[in-house]
């Protein structure tokens, strides 16, 4: 019965997005149904398929191997942070960033990631028959981030028109940057996150393609150069420079983790007291916390996913909190825990918590574009802020569905 529901919930995300295109009309479903097959078809190769999750297993291992050469960077200059079994957050999942960030730029100075995300771009844009920038910026978000890719891109935003920039600023929603994987598995189990990240990247194009149909003409669809670095700098000054940014980043991250708990914690604690007095007047026993209210809006789509009713309420409230927050505050909650809930369940909210899909997200995107687009086409994109949430979760939705149908 869980498994019909889970693909009813399929259907009825890809109906939400329907219900709010701008164009119902020019929506390519044929497109569309590639997209989908393609994704059934990852899902299943990565969750169900023996060799594919033995690929995904042993991509996990590869990225915990990574993660330990850079514990040992950590316990050099901290050595009592490291001895513990029971690492703090920041240490245990967001310190390595300090290596794999330089990792990815040395690949990119060396132009390999570059050449190998133009490859992959093109035979993702010739099997979905996506424009091909819109296929290439996906694979580009999968290895460097959202404002990230349409920083490196910037001399195409700036060329192609306003609907395609609003596209743009859907798919880039749904990404996470490769730097940050590295944390992800050490918080979540590593083969559903190196699932959910290529399954994100078709996801984005298929509800993108149905919020935003955009038709374009053939001497429309072109890539241009992609912008690495104009003036090359001297390796190990690019590197200094990398080290820095990577520790920028660690901080910002911390800083925001911090933030955002202290800052619902405030709230629940305000709700309770305000429930809590209203319960005590009506001589009702128990008062309702920041969660509760923020599950309400979740709880039918945990429901879609296939959830029983009392495990659909639990991951409404943490999927509703990672709206708000960001996936971190989830996951610090949940890394203890997520290893022994039912294989269902666990794949459901680990694929769902793999995106930048938030409020905060919604502002850098915004904020990246104004600084390379001009001011008309930024207003356009700014109209549209509740469309590019409204992506974020839907393929934040779709991810975990599909992943869901082969994981029981």
């Amino acid at each position: 019965m869980y498994l019909i529901i889970n693909i009813i919930g399929l259907l009825a995300f890809i109906g939400v997005a329907a219900l709010f295109s701008r164009d119902r009309k020019n929506i390519q479903w044929g497109s569309i149904g590639i997209l989908v097959l393609l994704n059934l078809f990852l899902a299943w190769f990565f969750v169900y398929f023996p060799a594919g999750t033995k690929v995904v297993e042993m991509a996990a291992a590869g990225i915990s191997w990574v993660i330990d050469a850079a514990f040992s960077g950590v316990g050099f200059a901290f050595k009592s942070w490291t001895t513990n079994k029971q690492m703090d957050m920041a240490v245990a999942a967001l310190f390595p960033i300090l290596l794999v960030v330089p990792l990815f730029d040395v690949l990119m100075y060396l132009r390999i990631l570059p050449f190998f995300m133009r490859g992959v771009g093109w035979v993702l844009a010739k099997i979905t028959r996506q424009p091909k920038f819109e296929a290439f910026f996906g694979i580009e978000m999968m290895f460097l981030g959202n404002t990230e890719a349409i920083a490196v891109s910037s001399e195409q935003v700036k060329r192609i028109n306003d609907a395609r920039v609003l596209t743009i600023a859907m798919m880039s929603m749904s990404s996470v940057s490769g730097a940050i994987v590295g944390a992800y598995v050490t918080m979540l189990p590593g083969e559903l996150v190196l699932t959910a990240i290529p399954l994100n990247i078709i996801n984005a194009m298929i509800v993108a393609s149905i919020l935003n149909p955009v038709r374009i003409d053939v001497e429309e669809d072109v890539i241009y150069e992609l912008r690495t670095n104009e003036k090359r700098q001297p390796f190990f000054s690019f590197l200094g420079d990398s080290v820095l940014n990577a520790g920028k980043l660690v901080l910002i991250i911390i800083a925001f983790v911090i933030s955002f708990v202290a800052l619902a914690e405030l709230a629940d604690r305000l709700i309770n007291l305000i429930s809590g007095g209203i319960a005590s007047l009506f001589h009702v026993k128990g008062s309702i916390g920041l969660d509760q209210i923020l599950g309400v809006f979740m709880y039918p789509f945990a429901l879609l996913l296939g959830l029983p009713f009392n495990e659909a309420w639990d991951v409404a409230q943490q999927m509703a909190k990672k709206i708000v927050t960001n996936e971190f505050v989830v996951m610090g909650e949940i890394m203890g825990d997520v290893q022994h809930y039912d294989p269902h369940r666990r794949a459901i909210i680990t694929t769902f918590l793999i995106s930048f899909a938030n409020f905060s997200t919604v502002g850098m995107i915004i904020g990246t574009l104004k600084g390379i687009v001009n001011e008309k086409t930024s207003d356009f994109v700014s109209k549209y802020v509740p469309m590019m949430l409204l992506s974020g979760v839907l393929v934040s939705l779709l991810t975990a569905g599909f992943v869901g149908l082969f994981a029981w």
